[in-house]
């Protein structure tokens, strides 16, 4: 399980989360033919709809996953520049994969073959994060590569329309 401090969303001033239904976990799991890695289910399950790390790293609903990954896909199709990441994933392996999150800068964590990657928005590499969320999480807060490192590790629900 993960243990991140829950703060009030700064608009409602509430710490309700909003948490998919297991229907909706199967449902993205079935339209994209797809297991989802069970970190993710974990922590999505626990936390929901938010955002982790002040404001920096945002993990995809399952509804918005299998709603958005075709549209993904021909969005990355058309704008790929990361071929100076080829050594880590070649092109054909980034449309394989899943989108699973983003970065308030723009950077999309992606998770392909058991393994978690990110796309930087701002760079032409690709960096590996590790096996599981946790792995993922920790390299994007504390890397100092993407963005300065940060220790905080606080989860803000978006729960406004609830």
């Amino acid at each position: 399980m993960y243990n991140y401090n829950i703060i009030p969303n700064y608009k409602t001033h509430t710490t309700k989360l909003v948490l998919p239904e297991e229907s909706e976990l199967s449902t993205c799991e079935s339209k994209l033919n797809i297991q989802l890695p069970e970190c993710y289910t974990q922590f999505i399950s626990q936390y929901g709809r938010g955002i982790l790390g002040g404001t920096y790293i945002r993990i995809y609903m399952p509804s918005f996953v299998a709603n958005n990954q075709e549209e993904w896909i021909e969005r990355i199709t058309e704008y790929y520049f990361w071929d100076d990441g080829k050594n880590v994933l070649t092109k054909e392996e980034v449309l394989n994969s899943i989108c699973l999150g983003d970065t308030l800068d723009g950077d999309e964590i992606i998770y392909y073959n058991k393994q978690y990657f990110v796309l930087p928005r701002n760079e032409d590499l690709i960096y590996p994060l590790g096996n599981t969320l946790t792995e993922a999480i920790e390299w994007l807060c504390s890397s100092n590569i993407l963005t300065e490192a940060f220790t905080e590790r606080d989860f803000e629900p978006i729960n406004e329309d609830i």
